[in-house]
């Protein structure tokens, strides 16, 4: 929601989630040059917006080092609930894979120090992320899979990792993702909602610029594939991210 796809009418889509009850949005960061357009928007929006502080696996390049460090001082900070965006992506490029994983384990020990949950993003990468897991996972360790997307193998194996959910956008509402099924195997009490604004737009508007408002669409599939109220949908996935994130009350 802080990139320039919203210049124009980022208060009017404020609004808009206001209006379908989606009131607090944790955005996660990209990269150095997202840190002061991500922290603007939170000032903007106080009571809406609270952020999240890391390197994602996409900007992961030959400077990832100095990065990190600036990034890693911005966490220090104390101003931020999560650390992400991080994890690793081989869609695009996998010739980074080795300093990919670097950051991503860097960034997991920060979050292990300081007692903060991770964002992880997971692109043709769970066998890679997974043994990362494995060999770093312990009591200290929480987080969520941003928009999961993965088999229900991958599924199961995410929520094998004590205190880790799966974060579900707009990818579970269109008509062949199959995650309908996926995730009528895990159930629904270690998942929590998300929109991958301004991208994974869900229906009917799939194709379209994604915004925060269309978490309630995201919404309204769970409760069809659970045959649950609405309701109870976000009632279950707020607890989950109230829980994950150490969010207060208000």
């Amino acid at each position: 929601m802080y990139l320039d796809h919203f210049d124009e009418d980022r208060k009017e889509c404020m609004e808009r989630a206001v209006k379908e009850n989606v009131l607090l949005t944790l955005l996660p960061n990209i990269d150095v040059d997202s840190i002061e357009p991500m922290k603007r928007i939170i000032e903007e929006f106080p009571a809406q917006y609270m952020g999240m502080m890391g390197l994602h696996p996409c900007s992961v390049k030959e400077d990832f080092r100095e990065q990190l460090s600036t990034i890693k001082k911005e966490l220090n900070t104390g101003k931020y609930i999560a650390v992400g965006e991080i994890g690793l992506d081989l869609y695009w490029d996998k010739s980074t894979l080795g300093i990919q994983t670097e950051a991503f384990k860097k960034q997991i020990e920060w979050a292990k120090e300081a007692n903060l949950p991770i964002a992880i993003h997971a692109r043709d990468s769970f066998a890679e992320i997974f043994e990362v897991l494995d060999e770093m996972h312990d009591e200290r360790l929480k987080g969520v899979f941003h928009c999961f997307t993965g088999t229900g193998e991958q599924a199961k194996k995410a929520l094998s990792y004590s205190g880790f959910y799966l974060g579900i956008g707009g990818v579970v509402t269109f008509k062949n993702s199959g995650l309908d099924a996926v995730l009528s195997e895990v159930g629904l009490d270690r998942l929590m909602l998300e929109t991958d604004a301004p991208y994974l737009t869900p229906h009917p508007h799939r194709g379209k610029r994604n915004e925060t408002a269309y978490t309630r669409l995201v919404a309204d599939k769970l409760a069809v594939i659970f045959e649950k109220s609405v309701e109870e949908i976000a009632r279950v996935t707020t607890n989950n991210a109230k829980d994950l994130f150490k969010l207060r009350e208000s």
